[in-house]
Formats: structure tokens, C-alpha cells, sequence
């Protein structure tokens, strides 16, 4: 390790309501895979939108990582049409997400985007998604079976071809790999800079990179936080991403 510090890593919270009050969450699996995969210091971000002191936010963190989330991009970001009646929204996370992707990546700071944090970088490019994936034709089923108990949804769902010579090829070390599959939405128009990292058998894109980025930046559409210490794929991802975090650390020193 190439600092004693571990490099402190802010974790994008959604809202929700328990009981009478409001609060701001954050599922266990993020912050674990920022430990144990990453090695490093996590730090929740809550979605303030406008109130979040963004520029202090982005001088303080070696890293940020846009988590999944229960909740879809509101449409009205991306021109597309009124979401299906009781699609969950958060717009408090959209105001304080979509701007930070943008912000984080121009100040060269490691990002790693999951599933939701994927679709909001995507649209944050100026992107597009399929607000229902299989309802589209050509495309297969991307949704977990919420029936089965969670190891069974979270394993492994279906290939991924990885683009030779890209970022994640070049991190696995594999041209392929199996992931899992818990998403609704996916990738209709690819945003402006973004480069397809891996796709699925169907053709729908499941990880990208910011072309130039001075720094790692990274969306990828499956969870690589679950277990991560148990899937060598899933853990390569998140120890580049630390690795990219320490440097920043080391060059801050």
C-alpha cells in the first residue's frame, strides 16, 4: 500500500421514510466492499441536492461510489417518458447525484458507478434508458426472481463479454466473466464519452468508462459489492478502484 492512510471513500445514500421520519440510507453490502474490497475508509454522502457543500465534498474524499438503489432515475432527466404507476422515484438523490458524477470525474477523482450509480452516470453524460429492459424485444430477462432467498438472486445470472484492450478487461484480466442480474432499467443511448466496457449475450450494455478520464471512472449495471471478498471478478474491480484512490491519496501527500 503506497500510504498509511486509507483513502477515505464517500458512499452515495438514497432517501426514505421509516416510520414518521425521513432518513438517509445506505445498504450494509457498499460500505462492507468499500472495506474489505477497496480498503478504505467509507464515508456517507446524505442527498442533500443543492445544500450538499459539493466542493468541500469532492477537496475532502479520495473516491466516490454511486451505489444501487431501490429507486429509478426519474425520467424527466433524460427526456424519456412518465415512468409506469408505482415506480419509485428519489429525486433528492437524482439533485445531488447526477451533478457530483460530472463534477467528481472533471476533478480527476476515482468513481465507481453500480447499478443505479451506472444508469445516473450514463444519463449524467447525456444518456438514455429503457425504463422496463424486458419489455423491449431482443432483450432477455434482467430482473431478479424476488421470490428466491437473496444468495439465490444475487448469484451469478448471466455472461458478460468484456471489450478487449478496455479498462475492466485490462483489471480481470478475462475476456469474459458471469455476473448477476438485478435491474429493470438499462441502457438505451450510451453517453457522449462513455466507452462500453461489457455486454451481455442480448447486446445491452453492462459497463462502460469515461474515455480521457484522468481517473479511474467506471459504470457497471450488476452488483460486484455482494460477497465481494468471494469473487475474484467482482474483488478485482474494487481493489483497481482502491488502487486508484491510493494513488490520489499518494499524490495529495
Amino acid at each position: 500500500m503506497s500510504s498509511a492512510r486509507k483513502p477515505l471513500i464517500g458512499i452515495t445514500c438514497c432517501t426514505d421514510q421509516l416510520g414518521l421520519h425521513p432518513f438517509h440510507i445506505v445498504g450494509e453490502k457498499y460500505i462492507l466492499a468499500v472495506v474489505d474490497g477497496a480498503e478504505g475508509m467509507p464515508l456517507l454522502v446524505p442527498a442533500l441536492g443543492e445544500r450538499l457543500a459539493s466542493d468541500q465534498l469532492l477537496d475532502t474524499v479520495d473516491g466516490l461510489m454511486f451505489t444501487g438503489s431501490p429507486s429509478n432515475v426519474e425520467p424527466h432527466h433524460y427526456q424519456g417518458e412518465a415512468s409506469a404507476e408505482g415506480t419509485r422515484h428519489d429525486a433528492k438523490r437524482d439533485a445531488t447525484t447526477l451533478p457530483l458524477i460530472r463534477s467528481a470525474i472533471d476533478r480527476g477523482i476515482p468513481v465507481l458507478c453500480i447499478c443505479r450509480g451506472f444508469q445516473e452516470m450514463n444519463v449524467a453524460f447525456g444518456g438514455s434508458l429503457y425504463q422496463r429492459v424486458h419489455e423491449v424485444d431482443g432483450y432477455i430477462e434482467h430482473r431478479e426472481d424476488k421470490e428466491q432467498p437473496v444468495e439465490l438472486q444475487y448469484g451469478a445470472a448471466h455472461e458478460v463479454q468484456l471489450e478487449p484492450g478496455g479498462l475492466l478487461q485490462r483489471i480481470a484480466g478475462r475476456n469474459s466473466a458471469q455476473v448477476n442480474s438485478l435491474h429493470t432499467q438499462g441502457v438505451n443511448r450510451l453517453g457522449a464519452g462513455l466507452r462500453s466496457e461489457a455486454t451481455a449475450a442480448d447486446g445491452l450494455i453492462e459497463a462502460f468508462s469515461v474515455a480521457g478520464s484522468p481517473a479511474f471512472a467506471l459504470g457497471v449495471q450488476w452488483h460486484p459489492e455482494w460477497q465481494v471478498r468471494d469473487n475474484p471478478f467482482y474483488l478485482s474491480i474494487f481493489q483497481a478502484f482502491g488502487d486508484a484512490c491510493r494513488a490520489r491519496v499518494a499524490r495529495q501527500s
